[in-house]
């Protein structure tokens, strides 16, 4: 039986995934609210297995490990608990994460190894060239999109899905949370 991977995005109404440095937006764009969070943790029960790509788990590691562990949310707490594949040529170091492996190689070899492998879903967080190649490649099952109700037309970086090919979404969830950021997910389907 094959692992579900989901690929994670959070994303602006306009489509970046970041905002430059000196933009005093705060985290998720100052848009997390308890709903957000509460949502969030839940989704990492049972457990899954991470996979990450080297920028996005230097970036994250480096937020976690700076950060005061009682200040941490659930969501966060259970991200850094779950156990991780890093993917990269690059890395050496698992950086302090707890139960942390990097693998070197292609990553469509990678994957699809840990889907067939797995006995946990995969999932994900940002990660963008990485899951770009992976839905190319149709190993994303899921595509979760978290919409933040900000425009960062001036501030915006890393547009999410610019570098990904042509694929039509079959919408599988939709929710609000808070009241106003919005959580879709879909099946990705190639063209």
């Amino acid at each position: 039986m094959s692992a579900i991977y989901t690929w994670d995005v959070f994303s602006t109404l306009d489509g970046y995934g970041s905002y430059s440095e000196g933009a005093d937006w705060g985290g998720y764009w100052g848009k997390q609210g308890p709903e957000l969070l509460e949502h969030r943790a839940r989704q990492l029960q049972p457990e899954p297995r991470m996979v990450f790509g080297a920028t996005t788990f230097r970036e994250t590691a480096a937020i976690m490990a700076g950060s005061d562990p009682l200040r941490l949310d659930e969501w966060n707490v259970r991200t850094r608990r779950a156990p991780a594949t890093v993917i990269s040529s690059t890395l050496q170091d698992t950086l302090g994460w707890p139960d942390a492996t990097v693998v070197s190689g292609d990553a469509v070899d990678i994957v699809t190894r840990l889907k067939q492998d797995s006995d946990v879903p995969l999932r994900s967080q940002a990660s963008l060239s990485l899951n770009w190649a992976l839905m190319a490649a149709g190993l994303v099952d899921r595509l979760q999109v978290t919409i933040f109700p900000v425009i960062t037309g001036r501030t915006g970086t890393s547009p999410v899905l610019r570098g990904a090919a042509d694929f039509d979404l079959e919408l599988l969830q939709s929710r609000v949370l808070d009241g106003h950021t919005h959580e879709l997910v879909y099946r990705p389907i190639p063209r």
